[in-house]
């Protein structure tokens, strides 16, 4: 028997699903962003870096805290977590009553 048009035997030759995505970051790469959104964010932007830094840490961890764990992930998780605490409490000692004129 022939085939023909649009009958071939295999439903999908080349399945993409074991090619993999190119665009999605892997766990590696969101830890290491991370560390780095932590570290400049103790310099510039505290408050807008730190967060970030426990965003990607989270991502890279897998969104959950159980199982082995990424280093990187981990150091950005806490470091931004430390960078957050510190820039909030820097606002809250700028913003105290020492510059009110009343």
């Amino acid at each position: 028997m022939m085939a023909g048009f649009g009958h071939t035997t295999r439903k999908h030759p080349r399945s993409r699903s074991r090619m993999g995505s190119r665009s999605k970051l892997d766990s590696a790469t969101l830890g290491i962003i991370g560390v780095i959104c932590a570290v400049a964010g103790f310099f510039v932007l505290g408050i807008v870096l730190g967060p970030a830094a426990i965003i990607c840490g989270w991502l890279a961890m897998g969104r959950r805290w159980s199982g082995t764990r990424n280093m990187p992930a981990l150091i950005a998780v806490v470091l931004g977590a430390i960078d957050t605490l510190l820039a909030i409490v820097w606002m809250a000692g700028t913003t105290g009553n020492g510059g009110m004129m009343f």
